[in-house]
Protein backbone atom coordinates (compact mmCIF):
# COMPACT_ATOMS: atom_id res chain seq x y z
CA UNK A 1 0.00 0.00 0.00
CA UNK A 2 1.10 3.58 -0.71
CA UNK A 3 0.92 6.40 1.84
CA UNK A 4 1.89 10.08 1.68
CA UNK A 5 3.55 11.51 4.79
CA UNK A 6 4.51 15.14 5.37
CA UNK A 7 7.69 15.20 7.46
CA UNK A 8 8.49 18.15 9.72
CA UNK A 9 11.87 17.79 11.40
CA UNK A 10 11.61 21.23 12.97
CA UNK A 11 14.17 22.60 15.38
CA UNK A 12 16.70 21.34 17.92
CA UNK A 13 16.64 17.58 18.44
CA UNK A 14 13.76 17.31 15.99
CA UNK A 15 16.28 16.78 13.22
CA UNK A 16 17.84 13.78 14.98
CA UNK A 17 14.74 12.00 16.23
CA UNK A 18 12.87 12.24 12.94
CA UNK A 19 15.81 10.63 11.16
CA UNK A 20 15.41 7.61 13.44
CA UNK A 21 11.66 7.55 12.88
CA UNK A 22 12.26 7.49 9.12
CA UNK A 23 14.78 4.66 9.60
CA UNK A 24 12.03 2.59 11.23
CA UNK A 25 9.51 3.50 8.53
CA UNK A 26 11.91 2.27 5.86
CA UNK A 27 12.35 -1.01 7.72
CA UNK A 28 8.56 -1.48 7.89
CA UNK A 29 8.34 -0.56 4.21
CA UNK A 30 10.86 -3.25 3.35
CA UNK A 31 9.34 -5.97 5.54
CA UNK A 32 5.66 -5.43 4.68
CA UNK A 33 5.95 -4.25 1.07
CA UNK A 34 4.47 -0.77 1.64
CA UNK A 35 5.48 2.51 0.03
CA UNK A 36 5.82 5.60 2.21
CA UNK A 37 6.23 8.76 0.14
CA UNK A 38 7.91 11.32 2.39
CA UNK A 39 7.89 15.07 1.73
CA UNK A 40 9.94 17.23 4.08
CA UNK A 41 8.45 20.64 4.91
CA UNK A 42 9.30 23.50 7.28
CA UNK A 43 7.55 24.61 10.48
CA UNK A 44 8.89 26.55 13.47
CA UNK A 45 12.17 28.37 13.91
CA UNK A 46 13.78 26.91 10.80
CA UNK A 47 10.79 28.13 8.77
CA UNK A 48 11.18 31.62 10.23
CA UNK A 49 14.86 31.64 9.27
CA UNK A 50 14.26 30.41 5.71
CA UNK A 51 10.77 31.69 4.87
CA UNK A 52 10.14 34.52 7.35
CA UNK A 53 7.06 32.86 8.92
CA UNK A 54 6.63 29.88 11.30
CA UNK A 55 4.08 28.15 9.02
CA UNK A 56 4.63 28.73 5.27
CA UNK A 57 1.60 28.26 3.03
CA UNK A 58 3.38 25.62 0.94
CA UNK A 59 3.95 23.60 4.12
CA UNK A 60 0.26 23.77 4.97
CA UNK A 61 -0.68 22.75 1.43
CA UNK A 62 1.55 19.67 1.46
CA UNK A 63 0.31 18.66 4.93
CA UNK A 64 -3.32 18.89 3.76
CA UNK A 65 -2.52 16.76 0.70
CA UNK A 66 -0.86 14.04 2.80
CA UNK A 67 -2.30 11.04 4.65
CA UNK A 68 -0.49 11.95 7.87
CA UNK A 69 2.14 14.28 9.32
CA UNK A 70 5.25 13.22 11.26
CA UNK A 71 6.61 16.02 13.45
CA UNK A 72 9.80 16.40 15.46
CA UNK A 73 9.81 19.51 17.65
CA UNK A 74 9.76 23.29 17.24
CA UNK A 75 11.15 26.30 19.05
CA UNK A 76 14.18 27.23 21.10
CA UNK A 77 16.03 30.21 22.60
CA UNK A 78 17.26 31.37 19.19
CA UNK A 79 13.77 32.78 18.57
CA UNK A 80 12.92 34.02 22.07
CA UNK A 81 13.34 37.69 21.24
CA UNK A 82 11.50 37.91 17.93
CA UNK A 83 8.01 39.31 17.36
CA UNK A 84 5.66 37.17 19.53
CA UNK A 85 3.23 37.00 16.59
CA UNK A 86 5.68 34.86 14.60
CA UNK A 87 7.32 32.75 17.31
CA UNK A 88 7.92 29.10 16.31
CA UNK A 89 5.13 27.83 18.60
CA UNK A 90 2.65 29.97 16.66
CA UNK A 91 3.36 27.83 13.62
CA UNK A 92 2.57 24.63 15.51
CA UNK A 93 -0.66 26.02 16.99
CA UNK A 94 -1.74 27.28 13.58
CA UNK A 95 -0.94 23.92 11.98
CA UNK A 96 -3.08 22.06 14.52
CA UNK A 97 -5.93 24.50 13.96
CA UNK A 98 -5.72 24.52 10.15
CA UNK A 99 -5.64 20.72 10.03
CA UNK A 100 -8.55 20.43 12.48
CA UNK A 101 -6.59 18.26 14.91
CA UNK A 102 -8.81 18.62 17.95
CA UNK A 103 -7.95 15.38 19.79
CA UNK A 104 -4.52 14.68 21.25
CA UNK A 105 -3.95 11.10 22.49
CA UNK A 106 -0.99 10.69 24.81
CA UNK A 107 -0.51 7.13 26.11
CA UNK A 108 1.50 6.74 29.31
CA UNK A 109 2.90 3.27 29.91
CA UNK A 110 6.01 1.99 31.61
CA UNK A 111 8.13 -0.80 30.22
CA UNK A 112 8.89 -3.54 32.74
CA UNK A 113 12.61 -3.38 32.06
CA UNK A 114 12.98 0.34 32.85
CA UNK A 115 10.82 0.57 35.96
CA UNK A 116 13.90 1.68 37.90
CA UNK A 117 13.92 4.88 35.80
CA UNK A 118 10.64 6.06 37.34
CA UNK A 119 11.06 8.53 40.23
CA UNK A 120 8.08 6.93 41.99
CA UNK A 121 8.48 4.41 44.80
CA UNK A 122 8.90 0.85 43.57
CA UNK A 123 5.70 -0.33 45.28
CA UNK A 124 3.70 2.31 43.37
CA UNK A 125 5.32 1.46 40.04
CA UNK A 126 4.79 -2.25 40.66
CA UNK A 127 1.01 -1.71 40.57
CA UNK A 128 1.41 -0.64 36.94
CA UNK A 129 1.19 2.53 34.85
CA UNK A 130 -0.95 2.29 31.74
CA UNK A 131 -3.34 5.11 30.87
CA UNK A 132 -4.11 7.55 28.06
CA UNK A 133 -4.56 11.31 28.31
CA UNK A 134 -7.10 12.57 25.76
CA UNK A 135 -6.38 16.29 25.49
CA UNK A 136 -8.52 18.83 23.66
CA UNK A 137 -6.08 20.51 21.29
CA UNK A 138 -7.61 23.39 19.33
CA UNK A 139 -9.55 25.36 21.93
CA UNK A 140 -9.23 26.75 25.43
CA UNK A 141 -6.74 29.26 26.78
CA UNK A 142 -4.11 28.63 24.09
CA UNK A 143 -6.54 29.79 21.40
CA UNK A 144 -8.63 32.28 23.38
CA UNK A 145 -8.50 36.06 23.31
CA UNK A 146 -5.40 37.58 24.88
CA UNK A 147 -4.02 41.03 25.42
CA UNK A 148 -1.33 42.93 27.27
CA UNK A 149 -2.13 46.55 28.05
CA UNK A 150 -1.54 49.39 30.48
CA UNK A 151 -4.39 50.00 32.93
CA UNK A 152 -3.99 52.81 35.50
CA UNK A 153 -0.25 52.91 34.73
CA UNK A 154 0.12 49.21 35.49
CA UNK A 155 1.00 46.59 32.86
CA UNK A 156 -1.84 44.07 32.76
CA UNK A 157 -2.42 40.93 30.72
CA UNK A 158 -5.20 38.42 30.22
CA UNK A 159 -5.77 35.10 28.44
CA UNK A 160 -9.29 33.74 27.97
CA UNK A 161 -10.27 30.11 28.56
CA UNK A 162 -13.31 29.50 26.35
CA UNK A 163 -15.12 26.38 25.10
CA UNK A 164 -18.47 25.74 23.48
CA UNK A 165 -20.50 22.57 23.93
CA UNK A 166 -19.70 21.25 20.43
CA UNK A 167 -15.95 21.44 21.07
CA UNK A 168 -16.39 19.59 24.35
CA UNK A 169 -18.73 16.97 22.92
CA UNK A 170 -16.42 15.92 20.09
CA UNK A 171 -13.39 15.43 22.37
CA UNK A 172 -15.57 13.63 24.91
CA UNK A 173 -16.80 11.22 22.24
CA UNK A 174 -13.17 10.47 21.33
CA UNK A 175 -12.43 9.83 25.03
CA UNK A 176 -15.46 7.57 25.55
CA UNK A 177 -14.59 5.59 22.42
CA UNK A 178 -10.98 5.26 23.59
CA UNK A 179 -12.14 4.02 27.00
CA UNK A 180 -14.42 1.51 25.30
CA UNK A 181 -11.38 -0.03 23.60
CA UNK A 182 -9.47 -0.23 26.89
CA UNK A 183 -10.73 -0.86 30.44
CA UNK A 184 -13.97 1.14 30.17
CA UNK A 185 -13.06 3.77 32.76
CA UNK A 186 -13.04 7.50 32.02
CA UNK A 187 -11.91 10.32 34.30
CA UNK A 188 -12.77 13.91 33.40
CA UNK A 189 -10.22 16.31 34.89
CA UNK A 190 -11.36 19.91 35.37
CA UNK A 191 -11.67 22.78 37.84
CA UNK A 192 -15.45 22.93 38.04
CA UNK A 193 -15.42 24.33 41.57
CA UNK A 194 -13.99 27.57 40.15
CA UNK A 195 -14.24 27.80 36.35
CA UNK A 196 -17.44 28.21 34.33
CA UNK A 197 -15.76 26.52 31.37
CA UNK A 198 -15.16 23.43 33.52
CA UNK A 199 -18.77 23.45 34.68
CA UNK A 200 -19.81 23.27 31.01
CA UNK A 201 -17.38 20.39 30.48
CA UNK A 202 -19.09 18.46 33.29
CA UNK A 203 -22.57 19.20 31.98
CA UNK A 204 -21.81 18.08 28.42
CA UNK A 205 -19.92 14.96 29.49
CA UNK A 206 -22.62 13.91 31.96
CA UNK A 207 -25.25 14.24 29.23
CA UNK A 208 -23.10 12.30 26.77
CA UNK A 209 -22.46 9.51 29.28
CA UNK A 210 -26.08 8.37 28.79
CA UNK A 211 -24.92 7.00 25.43
CA UNK A 212 -21.98 5.18 27.04
CA UNK A 213 -23.54 3.34 29.96
CA UNK A 214 -20.84 0.66 29.71
CA UNK A 215 -18.18 3.24 30.66
CA UNK A 216 -17.47 4.04 34.31
CA UNK A 217 -17.31 7.85 34.49
CA UNK A 218 -15.87 9.94 37.31
CA UNK A 219 -14.73 13.54 37.73
CA UNK A 220 -11.62 14.89 39.42
CA UNK A 221 -10.31 18.39 40.06
CA UNK A 222 -7.02 19.05 38.30
CA UNK A 223 -5.02 19.75 41.48
CA UNK A 224 -6.17 16.43 42.95
CA UNK A 225 -5.45 14.66 39.64
CA UNK A 226 -1.88 15.97 39.71
CA UNK A 227 -1.45 14.46 43.18
CA UNK A 228 -3.19 11.18 42.34
CA UNK A 229 -0.90 10.64 39.33
CA UNK A 230 1.99 10.53 41.80
CA UNK A 231 0.17 8.68 44.58
CA UNK A 232 -1.46 5.93 42.51
CA UNK A 233 -1.31 6.21 38.71
CA UNK A 234 -2.71 2.68 38.38
CA UNK A 235 -6.20 4.01 39.17
CA UNK A 236 -6.41 5.76 35.78
CA UNK A 237 -7.42 4.28 32.42
CA UNK A 238 -8.45 7.23 30.20
CA UNK A 239 -8.23 10.88 31.25
CA UNK A 240 -10.06 13.54 29.24
CA UNK A 241 -9.34 17.19 29.85
CA UNK A 242 -8.91 20.62 28.30
CA UNK A 243 -5.93 21.96 26.41
CA UNK A 244 -3.85 23.46 29.20
CA UNK A 245 -4.55 20.81 31.85
CA UNK A 246 -3.81 18.08 29.32
CA UNK A 247 -0.54 19.72 28.37
CA UNK A 248 0.63 19.84 31.99
CA UNK A 249 -0.65 16.45 33.18
CA UNK A 250 0.73 14.53 30.20
CA UNK A 251 4.18 16.00 30.86
CA UNK A 252 3.84 14.84 34.47
CA UNK A 253 2.84 11.42 33.17
CA UNK A 254 5.98 11.27 31.04
CA UNK A 255 8.24 11.63 34.04
CA UNK A 256 6.54 9.01 36.20
CA UNK A 257 6.93 6.51 33.34
CA UNK A 258 10.68 7.00 33.24
CA UNK A 259 11.45 9.79 30.80
CA UNK A 260 9.76 12.39 28.61
CA UNK A 261 11.78 10.81 25.80
CA UNK A 262 9.62 7.67 25.94
CA UNK A 263 6.11 8.98 25.27
CA UNK A 264 4.52 9.36 21.82
CA UNK A 265 1.37 11.26 20.88
CA UNK A 266 -1.23 11.40 18.14
CA UNK A 267 -3.21 14.51 17.19
CA UNK A 268 -6.36 13.43 15.39
CA UNK A 269 -9.54 14.69 13.78
CA UNK A 270 -12.74 12.79 12.97
CA UNK A 271 -11.30 10.97 9.93
CA UNK A 272 -8.10 8.92 9.69
CA UNK A 273 -5.81 11.91 9.26
CA UNK A 274 -3.42 12.66 12.10
CA UNK A 275 -0.18 14.34 13.14
CA UNK A 276 2.26 12.27 15.16
CA UNK A 277 5.01 13.57 17.42
CA UNK A 278 6.88 12.92 20.68
CA UNK A 279 5.50 14.93 23.58
CA UNK A 280 8.88 16.47 24.38
CA UNK A 281 10.19 19.74 23.01
CA UNK A 282 13.19 20.71 20.90
CA UNK A 283 15.70 20.34 23.79
CA UNK A 284 18.26 22.76 22.29
CA UNK A 285 20.71 22.05 25.13
CA UNK A 286 21.34 18.53 23.81
CA UNK A 287 20.69 19.12 20.09
CA UNK A 288 23.38 17.72 17.81
CA UNK A 289 24.99 15.61 20.54
CA UNK A 290 23.50 12.28 19.39
CA UNK A 291 22.17 11.54 22.89
CA UNK A 292 18.44 12.34 22.64
CA UNK A 293 16.07 9.39 23.14
CA UNK A 294 14.35 8.59 19.79
CA UNK A 295 11.88 6.08 21.27
CA UNK A 296 9.00 8.57 21.67
CA UNK A 297 9.28 9.42 17.98
CA UNK A 298 9.57 5.77 16.96
CA UNK A 299 6.46 4.92 19.00
CA UNK A 300 4.73 7.90 17.38
CA UNK A 301 5.42 6.22 14.04
CA UNK A 302 3.71 3.11 15.40
CA UNK A 303 0.69 5.23 16.37
CA UNK A 304 0.61 6.67 12.84
CA UNK A 305 0.55 3.20 11.31
CA UNK A 306 -2.26 2.18 13.67
CA UNK A 307 -4.56 5.23 13.62
CA UNK A 308 -4.07 6.74 10.16
CA UNK A 309 -3.16 3.70 8.04
CA UNK A 310 -4.93 0.82 9.84
CA UNK A 311 -1.67 -1.15 9.88
CA UNK A 312 -2.04 -2.86 13.25
CA UNK A 313 0.46 -5.65 12.63
CA UNK A 314 3.11 -3.17 11.52
CA UNK A 315 2.46 -0.96 14.57
CA UNK A 316 2.89 -3.96 16.85
CA UNK A 317 6.12 -4.85 15.06
CA UNK A 318 7.55 -1.50 16.12
CA UNK A 319 6.27 -1.69 19.70
CA UNK A 320 7.64 -5.22 20.12
CA UNK A 321 10.99 -4.13 18.68
CA UNK A 322 11.23 -1.25 21.19
CA UNK A 323 10.46 -3.64 24.04
CA UNK A 324 13.06 -6.15 22.87
CA UNK A 325 15.77 -3.50 22.62
CA UNK A 326 14.97 -2.28 26.13
CA UNK A 327 14.74 -5.81 27.53
CA UNK A 328 18.24 -6.46 26.21
CA UNK A 329 19.47 -3.59 28.36
CA UNK A 330 20.06 -0.87 25.78
CA UNK A 331 19.53 2.62 27.18
CA UNK A 332 19.86 6.18 26.00
CA UNK A 333 21.29 8.54 28.59
CA UNK A 334 17.91 9.74 29.91
CA UNK A 335 16.78 6.24 30.99
CA UNK A 336 20.15 4.90 32.15
CA UNK A 337 20.19 4.10 35.86
CA UNK A 338 23.40 2.19 36.57
CA UNK A 339 22.01 -0.73 34.61
CA UNK A 340 22.29 -1.66 30.96
CA UNK A 341 24.34 -0.38 28.05
CA UNK A 342 24.35 3.31 27.15
CA UNK A 343 23.80 3.90 23.42
CA UNK A 344 23.49 6.96 21.19
CA UNK A 345 20.41 8.21 19.37
CA UNK A 346 21.47 6.59 16.11
CA UNK A 347 22.49 3.34 17.80
CA UNK A 348 19.11 3.03 19.50
CA UNK A 349 17.41 3.53 16.13
CA UNK A 350 19.64 0.86 14.58
CA UNK A 351 18.95 -1.59 17.40
CA UNK A 352 15.18 -1.18 17.13
CA UNK A 353 15.32 -1.48 13.35
CA UNK A 354 17.34 -4.68 13.72
CA UNK A 355 14.67 -6.17 16.00
CA UNK A 356 12.04 -5.47 13.33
Amino acid sequence: MDFKIAVIKGDGVGQEIINEGIKILRKIEEKHNHKFELKEVLVGGIAIDKEGVPLPQKTLKICKESDAVLLGAVGGPLWDNIDPAIRPEKGLLALRSELGLFANLRPATINESIKESSPLRSDIVQKGIDFVVVRELTGGIYFGKRKTQIIDNVETAYDVEQYNENEIRRIAIKAFETARLRNKKLTCVDKANVLDSSKLWRKVIKDLSKDYKDIELNFMYVDNAAMQLIKDPSQFDVIVTNNIFGDILSDEASIITGSIGMLPSASLRSDKFGMYEPIHGSAPDIAGKNIVNPIATILSVAMMLRYSFDLEEEAKDIEKAVKKALDKGYRTKDIYNEKGIVVTTKEMGDLIAKEI
